[in-house]
This record gives structure tokens, C-alpha cells and sequence, in this order.
């Protein structure tokens, strides 16, 4: 369950696009920021579970001698992921250097795809009508919820509503990363209840250009990220928010996902008392990135000479 709320951070991620869409950021830049935190929350979650299983060995049992395979079999099984990977790397490829935008990178991704599902024999009439059919489904959803938005944001602005809560943020004499824990938070909350594009469209237009007026100059005597790595920096931290907030009750998705998969026995008291542990380690992970703005930063600097 939380491992699978990371492909909205991990590259390909399609909330990191839409995201760079309405922020008016480069999608190759957020992409590379994304990386570190991504590995590095999948590392805490490897950390915890081998640790809790090494405590307790009994939630963790190895698999039975007679479903393992050996070190051929396995070799064998990993020609089908050839060309998935190949896929995968060739259109992050494209999108990490600025050689396609992410329309043109997601038309060749399609089409990779129809390759490798032709040459994997899978490739029917009815299984293209039906991924064209969910695709104007998706999209349909999405650009409603884009037309909706944007009436609400405009209106908003027109009337002074984003002065008024710029003017508000700056003049309550919260220092700059004050104001971040805020904005942190206010995230959290609405992660809680609603869903990620709407908050995408609602929260990001306001927050943005009150981001681009503040100055981080560090915590604990540490490096702030420079000002051509503030908005890169923030766009990772809304990615990590918004990755807690498919696990966060009580209408996480993943929470719902897993549900419907569990065994009947597993109740959704139980699933929601299990992300939390998930949750501390997503919040930690979101303090280290404030805390240390080079696990998001680093990778863009030496990428893209910032």
C-alpha cells in the first residue's frame, strides 16, 4: 500500500507533470528532484520492515522451499521485464533531457507500449478499444476538474483573494519556513478529504507565488536551497505531501485499494491503523527534505547546471 503511493513520486509520476503544468515549472527538473526523496522513502520503508521482521520474526516468514525458484528460472523471468524497462527508460530519457515535452514523450510512450504488447502477443482490438475508452475517460475527468478549478481560482485572484492571503502569510511575522509548516499542514489536511487534482489546482496557483517571495537560509546552520532552486525544492515537497495523503484516513486511496483486495478477515480499522506507522515515516522523510533541500536539489543542479 505505501510502496504504491510512490509512483506518485518516483518518476514517471503524472501528478509531478501536472504539477509542472499549472506551476509553470520544468517537468525534467521536478522529475530529477523527485528521485532522491523517492529512494530514499523506499529505503526507510525496506529499513522498517527489515528491522520490525527481525524483531519479530514471525510477521515476516520466508517463503516456503517449495514456491522458490532458482537463480535460472529467475534470469528467465526477467526477459519479460526487457522491454517494459527499455520503454520506461527511453521516454524518461527523453523528458530528463528536453528533447520531447511530456505530450510528445507520453504519444511515443503509447506507442512503445503497442510494440511491446504486440511482440508480447497481447495486442487486441478489444483490449486498445478498451485502454482508448478509459484513456477519454481519465481525461474527460481531468479537465473538468481543470475547467472547475480555474473558474474558482480566477474568480478568486480577480477578486483580491490572493493578495489577501499573500499580504496575510507575510505579515503574521512567521519566519519563511513558518510559513512552509503552514502551508505543509494546510496540505495535510486537505489531503485528508480531498482528491490530489483538485488540491493540485486549488492550493498550488495561491502557494506558489507566495513561495517565490520567500527567502530559506537554513535550519540548524544548514545550507537553504539557493533562490533558482526554491520552486524545484517546494514542487518535491508538495509531491511527498501529496504522496501522504493516499495513505492518509479517512479517504486515503491506497487505503480503499488495498481493501479491496485484502482478505475479508483484514478489517478497515485494521488497514487504517496500519498506514500510520507508514505516515511517521512519510512525515520524516518530508523533515529531511526541509531540513537537508540537497536530497531534492542535487540531482536538477548537476543535471541542469542550477
Amino acid at each position: 500500500m505505501a510502496g504504491g503511493a510512490l509512483g506518485v513520486l518516483i518518476p514517471p509520476s503524472i501528478l509531478a507533470i501536472l504539477y509542472a503544468v499549472v506551476a509553470q515549472q520544468s517537468v525534467g527538473e521536478l522529475y530529477a528532484g523527485s528521485v532522491m526523496p523517492g529512494l530514499m522513502l523506499s529505503g526507510l520503508y525496506i529499513a522498517y520492515v527489515l528491522l520490525r521482521a527481525y524483531l519479530n520474526p514471525a510477521v515476516g516468514p520466508a517463503v516456503p522451499v517449495a514456491e522458490r525458484i532458482d537463480l535460472a528460472a529467475k534470469l528467465k523471468l526477467l526477459r519479460g521485464l526487457i522491454a517494459p524497462i527499455a520503454l520506461v527508460v527511453v521516454v524518461l530519457g527523453l523528458l530528463f533531457t528536453g528533447i520531447a515535452t511530456p505530450v510528445e514523450a507520453a504519444g511515443l510512450g503509447s506507442f512503445g507500449a503497442m510494440i511491446v504488447a504486440l511482440v508480447h502477443g497481447r495486442l487486441t482490438l478489444e483490449g486498445l478499444f478498451g485502454a482508448s475508452l478509459s484513456t477519454v475517460k481519465a481525461t474527460a475527468m481531468v479537465l473538468w476538474i481543470i475547467f472547475g478549478a480555474s473558474i474558482f481560482v480566477g474568480l478568486y485572484i480577480l477578486k483580491g483573494g490572493q493578495t489577501f492571503i499573500t499580504e496575510t502569510l507575510l505579515g503574521t511575522g512567521l519566519s519563511p519556513y513558518g510559513i512552509l509548516l503552514l502551508m505543509m499542514v494546510l496540505l495535510v489536511i486537505l489531503g485528508m478529504f480531498l482528491d490530489w487534482v483538485g488540491i493540485l489546482l486549488l492550493a498550488v496557483p495561491i502557494f506558489v507565488p507566495i513561495i517565490k517571495q520567500l527567502t530559506f537560509d537554513g535550519l540548524f546552520g544548514l545550507p537553504g536551497p539557493s533562490s533558482d532552486q526554491v520552486l524545484v525544492w517546494f514542487g518535491v515537497l508538495y509531491l511527498v505531501n501529496m504522496q501522504m495523503s493516499f495513505l492518509s484516513p479517512p479517504f486515503g486511496y491506497a487505503l480503499f485499494y488495498i481493501r479491496g483486495v485484502a482478505p475479508a478477515s483484514i478489517s478497515m480499522a485494521t488497514i487504517f491503523r496500519s498506514s500510520l506507522i507508514f505516515l511517521a515515516i512519510q512525515v520524516l522523510a518530508l523533515v529531511l527534505v526541509v531540513v537537508f533541500p540537497a536530497i531534492a536539489t542535487w540531482l536538477p543542479g548537476l543535471m541542469y547546471g542550477k
